[in-house]
């Protein structure tokens, strides 16, 4: 059994979805940047997330990552949880989602979101269910339909894919297969 819930309404809007649209900075991070004394780059990832985004794809969901910015350890970390659909250093991010779709065969109403900030507000309008970590600009958050209890960059995206696995009907069973057999 699940401890884990989410609201009947926001199960009822997640069925059915069979892609995932993730922002990076502010979702998949905490927003910051950071760099070493040698001007390098710095990103802080949760291994939950990373998690979940696996746990999605099992479950036939596909993540899609859009992303504003580009930096080695982004692509270090995105290549290793092998996520196949992404897309870097783009800012206007409504195209990129109308032709990942179209590359997928599916549309908007078979899509949801996690954002938070202005650039994402054109694909979490669009998509069947628009999510918003706690921190996300005020704007995403009032167009969201649910606002995960966790901070993007601490568990924001597992929230997330653990709500569409709940949606689709996959978490009981993937949890009793983590949990092993019960003596």
């Amino acid at each position: 059994m699940a401890v884990q819930t989410f609201p009947a309404e926001t199960l009822l809007r997640a069925q059915d979805l069979r892609v995932a649209f993730f922002d990076v900075d502010g979702v998949l991070t905490d927003g910051g940047v950071y760099f070493s004394e040698h001007g390098e780059t710095l990103k802080r990832f949760s291994i939950l997330d990373g998690y979940g985004l696996k746990l999605l794809r099992r479950a036939g969901i596909t993540p899609v990552v859009i992303t504003g910015r580009d930096s080695k350890p982004l692509r270090v970390r995105l290549e290793a949880l092998g996520l196949e659909h992404v897309r870097y250093g783009t800012e206007d991010k409504l195209p990129a989602a109308q032709a990942l779709l179209a590359q997928l065969g599916l549309d908007w109403a078979q899509a949801a979101a996690i954002g938070d900030d202005w650039p994402d507000l054109p694909v979490l309008a669009r998509v069947a269910l628009a999510v918003a970590p706690p921190n996300a600009h005020v704007e995403v958050r009032a167009i969201a339909h649910h606002v995960t209890h966790a901070r993007g960059g601490e568990g924001a995206a597992r929230e997330f894919c653990d709500l569409l696995l709940t949606a689709g009907g996959h978490y009981c069973r993937m949890l009793d297969a983590a949990r092993g057999p019960l003596v």
